[in-house]
């Protein structure tokens, strides 16, 4: 069925920048809403940031204004671009369909933000 694969996290300092990459693959047909989440071990997956086929987007509310959510709907892709980054945003970030994650999830890609 429908793959995910996550890429583009790292160490970055507070205040600086990553983008993630997602790419989903085994369907011919795109997921109609698009989402990143993340998760600490031992916590509940949270929706981070969505985005409609047609870019239509929403986030949580400690993203707001330092997240952006983009897709490519040619090339099955989804991006997240963190901006401003905090400690506390320091997560294993995955994609999936939103509000819920439909599919079987990736293996994610990991953000720390320390100094």
């Amino acid at each position: 069925q429908v793959q995910l694969v996550e890429s583009g996290g790292g160490l970055v300092h507070p205040g600086g920048s990553l983008t993630l990459s997602c790419t989903a693959s085994g369907s011919s047909f795109s997921i109609n809403v698009m989402g990143w989440y993340r998760q600490v071990p031992g916590k509940p997956r949270e929706l981070v940031a969505s985005i409609t086929r047609g870019a239509r987007t929403d986030y949580l509310d400690s993203v707001k204004g330092r997240f952006t959510i983009s897709r490519d709907n040619a090339k099955n892709m989804v991006y997240l671009r963190m901006d401003s980054l905090k400690p506390e945003d320091t997560d294993t970030y995955y994609c999936n369909s939103a509000p819920r994650g439909l599919h079987e999830w990736g293996q994610g890609t990991l953000v720390t933000v320390s100094t």
